[in-house]
């Protein structure tokens, strides 16, 4: 696809919405993704912990 301006390439042929929304859509879980790692990280830690105490 060939776009003459900024403009243009912004609103993606009249897709703008959908194309632009799902970039947003996939940033938002990729910034997210690490901290719930982290925090399932953390909650196996402190499970491990209270099982290794149990004994």
């Amino acid at each position: 696809m060939n776009w003459n301006s900024l403009d243009e390439f912004l609103a993606m042929g009249g897709y703008a919405l959908y194309v632009w929304g799902s970039y947003a859509l996939v940033l938002g879980l990729m910034l997210l993704e690490p901290v719930l790692a982290e925090h399932r990280h953390r909650r196996a830690l402190a499970q491990a912990r209270d099982n290794l105490e149990e004994c």
